[in-house]
């Protein structure tokens, strides 16, 4: 088999191609990593090299890790207090997104259109503007220094996204599987409990861990609504780390405590990634 001018030069354009999709994608992927790494590196360090230049500590030391979760910062606390935060918001906000976005996904009614256009748009709110409001409201109600006082808003900024998602996976699940289940002798709620939920699963968990890395990462709520240290979260805790002098800024420490709180995040997102990835492109049929 020949050979011709025009295949060769197609072949030598392919590769090409290909070979600056994978530069440009390493590119991106270093871009993206950097931060982090200068943070472990940074983290691992001794005290007295906070400001050293070179790419990997030598000696190697955990001293800002354990300076991290001295028991007079609290962190360790205030990582549970994120724990509970997001996990609650995680679940309280799936629950009522999975009825709502089901809801817009099957009814049909008036105004439909408007009301996802309206959640849309509710997330489009800048957190900085709601903070004086609900302020007001939680210091009215006594909430202050509460995991309600985090847990709530929380839930109003991860909502928009999770009703979206969920509505756009159960739109793309065929309504003949309730009917069918129906013929069966199911009842609606028993169709939607033992057909529909286990199917939009992919969609459902993918929503969780989006939901939950919002909730874990908030920060201006947090910091408005709680001033008792024992009930702050990780990312307000780690912003009030001191040094050994008032105006001493503990850079070791803080980026310690920056790694043990995006780790888990990092993890999680690398070891679900194909259920993640799954749950954002497969619909019911799949």
């Amino acid at each position: 088999m020949s050979t011709t001018p025009t295949t060769i030069t197609t072949i030598g354009r392919f590769r090409t191609g290909s070979l600056a999709r994978r530069i440009g994608i390493a590119a991106i992927v270093v871009y993206c990593l950097v931060p982090f790494y200068w943070m472990v590196v940074s983290s691992l360090r001794r005290p007295a090299d906070q400001f050293s230049n070179s790419p990997l500590p030598a000696p190697v030391s955990f001293d800002n890790y354990a300076a991290a979760f001295d028991a007079r910062n609290g962190f360790g606390r205030a990582l549970l207090n994120s724990l509970v935060v997001a996990g609650a918001t995680t679940a309280l906000t799936l629950v009522v997104a999975i009825f709502v976005g089901y809801a817009l996904a099957r009814l049909h009614f008036r105004g439909k259109t408007l009301i996802l256009t309206l959640i849309i748009a509710a997330s489009m709110f800048p957190p900085i503007t709601l903070v004086v409001p609900l302020l007001r409201l939680f210091t009215d109600a006594g909430w202050i220094n509460t995991y309600q006082a985090m847990i709530v808003p929380s839930m109003s900024f991860a909502l928009p996204l999770a009703v979206w998602n969920l509505t756009a996976f159960f739109r793309q699940m065929p309504a003949e599987l309730e009917k069918a289940a129906q013929v069966d002798g199911c009842t609606p709620a028993q169709a939607f409990r033992k057909v529909v939920l286990p199917l939009a699963a992919p969609g459902i968990f993918t929503t969780a861990i989006l939901v939950f890395i919002c909730a874990w990462n908030e920060f201006l709520i947090a910091v408005s609504v709680v001033n008792d240290r024992q009930m702050m979260t990780a990312n307000v805790i780690v912003s009030l780390f001191t040094g050994q002098y008032k105006y001493d800024q503990p850079f070791g420490t803080q980026m310690a405590a920056g790694v043990v709180v995006t780790l888990p995040l990092v993890v999680a997102v690398l070891f679900f990634q194909r259920r993640i990835v799954d749950g954002l492109t497969a619909g019911g049929l799949k």
